[in-house]
């Protein structure tokens, strides 16, 4: 089993409206360490977070699917959580022990085709209709016709997949659906500038460590805590390929400020050497993303062209999460004040809001929860939110 498993956010640049892979279609700012300790970028195992995983077989007159999915709770809904475009289900696992120890729950995070470490035979089908029937699939080969309650929660790309989904009643048990900062007016308008910001970033990265680095430093994860787990989803290993050294790996994006030389007694430079024995010592494999995004374009339109409308409509209670109030656009404005959704916005996030900030999007949904009595909570938990 690959110790890879998680995939990409792009974060908030302003005005960052949510493209397929949540970025906002500008280039992004080098970054300068400032003086202090040194981070831990190291990765973090998933099993830090979720209780299990394991691999769904779909099959079908044509063949098998392999979705790989990880597991919390044993008790209450289960919360089917969809990630993000270039991300993976590890995106989750922080949010995933927040939510699990407020309220009385079962988490199941599932790697989308294409994604993580899911294997189809057609990784490159990414529409929303392919997406949502494989959801659906998992959803009947896990529990068949003894289905439990479901909700469907989604970041992003996994938001519009989570839509489509409900819509389709693909879920016949489906509770409840949350949208995570995700908005149709503001991911349409982001699709044009979309492949530039792509472009903009690094094609590799020395190691997974690099990766890590960049994603916190780059602002896609705000989080560090989150970043360690997750981007293990989104990078893989070059195949065959030693350290990149080109204009277009992680150091571009980094600028490390110098550090102070230091002399030994015979009057080496103890960071030299350092550095020096870093190099013969650490032979790092280049990293890639384990998604070429930019080739998923046809897909972009049909993942979130009327997509308010069929959030809108869909029938069971809905919630939406956003970084700013400035998302919603016209159809979601107006039914937001005819009460039709239960918003939350959460400032001082990224567009990653649920690696960027977990316990208050746990939070969030914990209140939505207990506030439809869909769940009790635990451990002395009480909602916090005035529409609880």
């Amino acid at each position: 089993m690959s110790d890879l498993e998680k995939q990409l956010q792009l974060g908030r640049l302003p005005p960052r409206p949510p493209g397929p892979a949540g970025g906002s279609g500008q280039a992004l700012p080098k970054m300068r360490m400032g003086p202090g300790r040194k981070r831990d970028y190291s990765a973090v195992p998933w099993s830090q977070y979720f209780e299990s995983m394991e691999d769904v077989v779909v099959e079908s007159d044509s063949g098998k699917d392999t979705f790989r999915i990880y597991k919390s709770g044993s008790e209450g809904p289960v919360l089917l959580l969809l990630h993000g475009g270039g991300h993976s289900a590890l995106s989750w696992a922080v949010f995933t022990s927040a939510i699990i120890s407020r309220v009385q729950c079962r988490i199941v995070a599932l790697d989308l085709r294409g994604h993580g470490e899911t294997k189809v035979r057609n990784p490159e089908d990414l529409s929303a209709e392919t997406m949502s029937k494989d959801v659906g699939s998992v959803v009947e080969v896990m529990y068949g016709d003894l289905a439990p309650p479901i909700m469907l929660i989604g970041h992003s790309m996994g938001g519009a997949i989570a839509v489509h989904t409900a819509a389709s009643n693909l879920v016949p048990s489906l509770l409840g659906l949350c949208m995570i900062d995700v908005v149709e007016g503001t991911a349409m308008d982001a699709l044009n500038s979309m492949q530039n910001f792509l472009r903009s970033r690094p094609k590799t990265f020395k190691s997974l460590e690099n990766a890590i680095e960049w994603s916190v430093k780059s602002g896609q994860i705000r989080n560090l805590e989150s970043a360690r787990v997750s981007m293990v989803g989104q990078v893989k290993q070059c195949e065959g390929a030693a350290s990149p050294g080109g204009p277009k790996t992680i150091v571009e994006g980094i600028i490390e400020e110098e550090e102070e030389e230091e002399e030994d007694e015979n009057g080496e430079s103890m960071n030299k050497r350092k550095k020096d024995d870093d190099t013969e010592t650490k032979k790092d494999v280049a990293y890639t993303w384990r998604i070429e995004l930019a080739k998923t374009e046809t897909y972009w339109d049909g993942w979130f062209r009327g997509l308010s409308n069929l959030f809108l409509n869909c029938s069971v209670p809905k919630l939406l999460l956003l970084a700013g109030v400035d998302r919603l656009d016209k159809d979601l404005t107006i039914g937001q004040m005819q009460g039709k959704f239960q918003m939350q916005v959460l400032p001082q996030c990224g567009h990653a809001v649920h690696e960027d900030a977990p316990d208050k999007v746990a939070e969030a949904v914990a209140t939505f929860l207990i506030r439809h009595r869909f769940t009790e909570p635990i451990g002395g938990f009480q909602c916090v939110f005035p529409a609880c």
